[in-house]
């Protein structure tokens, strides 16, 4: 029986870590994740989104995290919740860039029936201050209304790491790189939109979120959100 039971408890322990995996020196397992808050350019809340592991996979040495992100409005009344993937090998942390479209509502596609395709957003487990990432990409057709065809294009351009500082938010404070990108978002229906923005991410060794997001247009800024909370 004892023999038994430390079986048991062995295999127990085995699943547990098959479940729990590392990304870049973070332990992953489903029911972990982190809180977001959203505030317009006068710092007033906009927003709140909670982004929690679903399940975590390994595919050929390729570590497989099922995200889910429900989004709450300023008022912290549920809006809607969405799904994406994130995945991670070697020194790589690769965003499926549909999680763009998954943290936030968008009005103009709100109707429109979308397949997209992701060229990731990817980080590194280290940084170097005027070291550059690579582009990324998401792009989908599809259509509105039944009919009418609807293109969307999102683009990330000349990433780089532009400085080092120390950022303090909800969550803590953290020694982090600023990471600099051109955004630049299309869409074509009947009529053609297209808006370019500068976007600007925080990142920290250790933390696979971003510590802080700003948004830009033309140097001007619109929005930003903080991390508030990792569990």
């Amino acid at each position: 029986m004892k023999r038994f039971l430390i079986t048991c408890f062995t295999l127990v322990g085995l699943v547990v870590q098959l479940r729990a995996q590392s990304c870049l020196g973070v332990t992953m397992k489903a029911g972990a994740g982190f809180e977001v808050l959203s505030y317009n350019a006068k710092d007033k809340l906009t927003g709140r989104l909670l982004y929690t592991v679903k399940d975590v996979a390994n595919d050929n040495g390729t570590m497989i995290m099922k995200m889910e992100v429900q989004s709450f409005d300023a008022k912290d009344k549920p809006q809607m919740t969405n799904s994406y993937q994130c995945r991670c090998k070697g020194n790589e942390f690769m965003v499926d860039m549909t999680s763009m479209m998954a943290s936030q509502e968008n009005p103009m596609m709100k109707d429109a029936k979308m397949t997209f395709t992701s060229n990731d957003l990817t980080y590194s487990d280290t940084y170097t201050v005027g070291s550059t990432l690579k582009d990324a990409s998401l792009t989908g057709d599809g259509t509105m209304g039944g009919s009418m065809n609807v293109t969307y294009n999102l683009t990330l351009k000349n990433r780089k790491v532009a400085s080092q500082e120390s950022i303090t938010v909800p969550a803590g404070t953290y020694n982090a790189y600023k990471v600099t990108a051109d955004m630049s978002v299309a869409t074509k229906t009947i009529v053609n939109l297209s808006f370019d923005f500068q976007a600007v991410s925080y990142r920290a060794p250790g933390v696979l979120w971003d510590i802080k997001t700003e948004t830009y247009r033309k140097d001007k800024l619109m929005a930003y959100s903080v991390l508030s909370k990792v569990f």
